[in-house]
């Protein structure tokens, strides 16, 4: 979602006139979050997906005549009607959009939701939308498992740290991807680190890193503390930590052996059962296959 911006940032320091249809209502089903976007350059480039299939060509026209003459227009949306040309979308979502044309003025607020460092309020006319600072994950241990979270973790928009006490693991050419590479030890950046919208993972396979992330991460509001290694080490970790005080509760919040069950061998096929797990903890979800559920699919 917030690439699109950092395109509406690109177009405006460039220049180019675009209208962008963003995303104000959602019933239903949940094809993308609010505010997403799409923009429409003055030239005919198209950037961004709201999920609205073949209704999109109507929406490239809508933002055309708003290039056009700059005024601001609402455009309904119906993706559960059927038809004989087009089939249908039907996964039932009705959404309403905005479509505007953005000025000089939007560049810096475009730049700050595309990076997601701060809150950013988005208004167009009387609609209002806060855009939060992206959630973080924390890694600790700078391993070839962290270069790929990293990848994809901000693809996700995730702003992931890496924190690694030893030069020659914790670079910029082992983990290229990282939002930012931290040269200190667990205890000595997590306290000033984690909170409510902080997730952590602990990669390092050693104790002396382990167990100090661990009790940083079971003394703070972290959501989600996720846990690499056998389930031998598991059990060691776990055992430690008991001796140290804390309580079943307490290593209960654990994912260890952390990720989804998906058969992954590589480390990018870990990364993706990490984060698949992060994304269904965060949504109250099982991650069971959704073949086998009854409820909504979004």
């Amino acid at each position: 979602m917030r690439e699109i911006y950092a395109t509406a940032a690109s177009w405006l320091d460039e220049g180019r006139p675009f209208a962008l249809a963003t995303l104000v209502e959602l019933q239903a089903a949940r094809t993308a979050p609010i505010g997403t976007s799409i923009a429409v350059s003055v030239n005919g480039d198209i950037a961004g997906n709201i999920g609205a299939g073949c209704y999109e060509s109507e929406i490239v026209e809508t933002a055309m005549r708003t290039l056009d003459d700059g005024i601001v227009r609402t455009l309904d949306v119906d993706l559960d009607t059927e038809d004989a040309f087009s089939g249908g979308t039907a996964c039932g979502a009705v959404m309403r959009l905005l479509v505007w044309r953005p000025q000089r003025a939007f560049l810096d607020d475009a730049r700050a939701i595309a990076a997601g460092e701060r809150d950013v309020t988005l208004r167009i006319g009387s609609f209002e939308h806060r855009f939060p600072s992206k959630e973080t994950l924390i890694l600790i241990g700078a391993t070839a498992l962290a270069a790929q979270l990293a990848a994809i973790g901000r693809r996700i928009e995730l702003r992931v740290i890496v924190v690694d006490p030893r030069p020659a693991f914790a670079t910029r050419e082992r983990i290229p991807e990282a939002d930012a590479i931290v040269r200190e030890w667990p205890d000595a950046y997590l306290p000033r680190a984690l909170s409510a919208r902080t997730a952590v993972v602990v990669l390092s396979h050693d104790p002396k890193f382990d167990l100090p992330a661990l009790r940083c991460a079971l003394r703070s509001d972290a959501p989600y503390i996720g846990l690499l290694g056998s389930r031998r080490a598991q059990s060691a970790r776990r055992a430690a930590l008991a001796a140290e005080g804390f309580s079943s509760f307490d290593l209960d919040r654990i994912h260890g052996p952390v990720g989804l069950d998906i058969g992954g061998r590589t480390a990018a096929e870990t990364a993706i059962s990490i984060l698949a797990e992060i994304i269904a903890h965060r949504s109250g979800r099982t991650g069971t296959p959704l073949l086998t559920q009854a409820s909504s699919i979004h």
